[in-house]
């Protein structure tokens, strides 16, 4: 995760590139540090440096990194041309990298040859099975073609392999939820819970799901997890609360209102949404009430 002084950073970085204040190397290699696709910038200023061969020269080494990064960002802006150039430059410095490789694979994918790239990237991972990056692109061809079973399948294979690959089981769950498929979408924010217990999101996206399943158990488990994404949230989260409101609005026409102490926390909860609404949506107050008093708390 990028944190807020990184985040700070790189939007004072690109502010100053932006504005002709130099440090494009700087701002390029923070984005790449950082993991970020910030592709029609990287396009633009990675073009500046490349273009220009006194700056391109002190790269040194680093120069290579740059034409990889920027024919990526020229996929993503399908300037196909800038990519192509970019890999062709790469291919004679480097004739026999997999790296390389994966780029002319990814090149065929962005032209629309599903069936070169699926050789491409099948005759790749015979050499490295093991090859992250290359599986995932799979997945995105699959997606890509609208193919969806097709990337259900291909995450599914992944993540026998790489199963501790958090972004993974996270793009699979969703994907679950856009197919109404939701107790396969819980069992993997069930995976992302055990392996980081401490992010509120996985919290709240397994609560989201129980509750879409409904039925008092599911219910009961996800008025939990709506708690506990409060607890980690430092009860900062609207929509947790709202779903301790709803959880228990369900229950209580499912057990026909004999729970008591249920109603005793989500009156709690509804009070802080309308401290939260009164700080920030005064506006809205009256709407929330509304809404909250429909649920018969």
């Amino acid at each position: 995760m990028v944190t807020k002084t990184e985040e700070s950073k790189l939007q004072e970085l690109e502010t100053q590139v932006e504005n002709g204040g130099g440090g494009a190397w700087e701002y390029l290699s923070l984005v790449r540090k950082l993991k970020l696709r910030r592709s029609d910038k990287v396009l633009k200023h990675g073009l500046t440096i490349l273009n220009d061969p006194k700056k391109r020269s002190n790269l040194g080494p680093d120069e290579w990194t740059l034409y990889e990064q920027v024919a990526i960002a020229a996929l993503d802006c399908q300037s196909l041309e800038v990519a192509k150039d970019c890999i062709k430059v790469l291919q004679k410095k480097f004739p026999d990298s997999k790296r390389v490789g994966r780029l002319e694979a990814m090149l065929l994918e962005a032209k629309g040859s599903w069936a070169e790239a699926e050789k491409a990237y099948s005759s790749l991972l015979e050499e490295n099975p093991l090859d992250q990056a290359i599986s995932m692109r799979r997945v995105a061809m699959a997606k890509a073609r609208g193919d969806i079973l097709g990337a259900i399948d291909w995450l599914n294979k992944y993540l026998e392999i790489f199963m501790a690959d958090h972004d993974a089981w996270r793009e699979l769950a969703e994907i679950y939820v856009s197919l109404q498929m939701y107790k396969q979408a819980a069992f993997c924010y069930e995976e992302l819970i055990l392996s980081q217990p401490m992010i509120p999101l996985h919290h709240l996206a397994y609560a989201d799901v129980l509750y879409t399943i409904g039925g008092l158990e599911n219910l009961q488990t996800a008025k939990k997890y709506y708690a506990s994404t409060i607890e980690l949230t430092g009860g900062k989260n609207t929509r947790a609360l709202y779903g301790i409101c709803l959880c228990t609005s369900a229950i209580g026409l499912l057990t026909k209102g004999k729970n008591s102490e249920d109603k005793e926390i989500a009156r709690l909860a509804a009070a802080a949404l309308e401290k939260d609404y009164k700080q920030s949506s005064s506006d809205k107050v009256s709407l929330l009430g509304s809404a909250l008093k429909s649920l018969k708390l």
